[in-house]
């Protein structure tokens, strides 16, 4: 029997699975293996919310390898030595994984094909798992990357996609020693969001159904409307691959305004692979610096983090982030704007506080998006402010948003919900504002007239 082993990481699935496929098609065994990677686990990358949505997404990816003969193989360790354990217990010739792009994932992919190499085992490495299009196959001439997203989204919609893969009918897996599927408690310490929503592919292809029979075709008209959540709240199972986004694509087409408005979100998650593919210190240092003085911490972040800054659509996103371990996306804007350009705090405090909580939070989408906010990433307007005021009037206009999380507020009606400080005694229990945003903008624009020129 020759066995293959098909090491899933951030792919927990069985459909359209280039690293699955591809192991099945080589062998007549194959070996579905996860790696609880001590060195992640270790890390802080490590949060309640993920490790409680990861201990969902590996116990569905079993269940549906078992409904196919099959099961999943887990083991503990240090991530390398335990495929070469594997490799050798099984006298396995190919491992297959699935390309990623962030600084870890390419030196362990490095140190796994070296250490295979000295076992006579072959590594394969499968692009179009992760993202849509392969980081470094859409590039402007002369360049390694896109630093713009309209003209990288010109080409990216002309790029052909590969086909959708079918999974596999049946599974033969050799027997080998598994550790059991994890609990979240055995992955993390500490307690997850309340109202954190968890599963994996079996679940996240139901949402995805769902979406794709209801509310995508208004997708254009109502993604920003902040009290109806009409978004997919398919992040998580992009972000941990239980879904596939070149199925997503195919799946959804762009027959509609709205299906294409959805689509082009998953072209922007494939434009912030590339860029960070290409400037892996993009994760940590400014993709270009504007020499800001930051501010580092105080009473304004702790008051930020617990969404109590007196600006109410600001507070809402960040209990929102703190219950459910997510956030709508334009509260994600409004607040990340709020931290860096109102109150000047350093981006990354604001993008750790979020990696902490978001359970869909990767180091691309996250870092880079909190990069742009800043203007210190690829917006080609890096001294924009988006006001929270006006933000809350036009993105919730009656207030739903804002009351369905600060309770405070219950009794102020309408958009006077979003001024409290006109009106303070019907909301006595909230807290005033620690800035006034309007000089704080002004301070913002002021502090960066005066510092020196752009560096890329």
């Amino acid at each position: 029997m020759t066995a293959t082993v098909a090491v899933f990481t951030r792919d927990l699935r069985i459909h359209d699975n280039p690293v699955l496929t591809a192991a099945h098609r080589r062998g007549s065994a194959v070996v579905p293996l996860f790696v609880l990677d001590d060195t992640i686990l270790a890390s802080s990358y490590a949060t309640a919310n993920k490790a409680a949505f990861l201990a969902a997404a590996l116990t569905e990816l079993d269940d549906e390898l078992r409904r196919r003969g099959g099961r999943l193989i887990v083991r503990r360790g240090k991530f390398v030595t335990e495929v070469l354990r594997l490799v050798d217990e099984l006298s396995v010739t190919e491992v297959h994984i699935a390309a990623d792009v962030s600084t870890y994932s390419q030196r362990r992919e490095q140190r796994l094909r070296r250490r295979l190499a000295e076992h006579r085992c072959a590594l394969h490495v499968h692009p179009g798992t992760i993202t849509v299009a392969e980081p470094g196959n859409i590039a402007p001439h002369g360049g390694d990357h896109f630093a713009v997203f309209t003209p990288y989204y010109r080409r990216w919609l002309d790029t052909p996609i590969r086909n959708v893969l079918r999974a596999p009918v049946t599974l033969t897996v050799p027997d080998s020693h598994s550790e059991h599927i994890p609990d979240a408690g055995d992955l993390c310490s500490g307690v997850a969001s309340s109202r954190l929503s968890m599963g994996g592919e079996t679940t996240g292809r139901r949402l995805l159904k769902r979406w794709l029979n209801t509310t995508v075709d208004h997708y254009d008209e109502r993604h920003d409307d902040l009290a109806a959540d009409a978004t997919s709240r398919l992040s998580a199972y992009l972000h941990f691959g239980c879904l596939s986004p070149v199925e997503i694509v195919h799946r959804a087409g762009q027959s509609t305004t709205g299906r294409k408005s959805f689509v082009r979100q998953l072209a922007w998650r494939d434009f912030h692979h590339q860029v960070l593919a290409a400037r892996p210190e993009a994760a940590r240092v400014d993709y270009r610096t504007r020499h800001d003085h930051w501010h580092h911490g105080g009473p304004m972040l702790d008051a930020w983090r617990d969404g109590r800054t007196g600006y109410p659509i600001v507070d809402a996103g960040m209990r929102q982030l703190a219950a459910e371990g997510w956030m709508h996306n334009r509260a994600r804007l409004i607040t990340a704007s709020f931290l860096a350009k109102t109150l000047y705090l350093d981006w990354r405090l604001g993008a750790a506080h979020f990696m902490s909580l978001l359970v869909d939070g990767d180091v691309a989408n996250n870092q880079l998006n909190w990069q742009w906010v800043a203007g210190t990433g690829t917006d080609t307007r890096p001294n924009r402010v988006l006001n929270p005021v006006r933000q809350a009037q036009r993105y919730d206009p009656a207030g739903d948003y804002v009351r369905r999380w600060v309770p405070e507020l219950a009794n102020m009606r309408g958009p006077d919900i979003h001024t409290p400080w006109k009106q303070p005694e019907l909301a006595p229990d909230y807290p005033p504002r620690v800035v006034d945003h309007l000089d704080a903008a002004r301070q913002f624009k002021a502090a960066r007239a005066h510092r020196g020129p752009t560096k890329k």
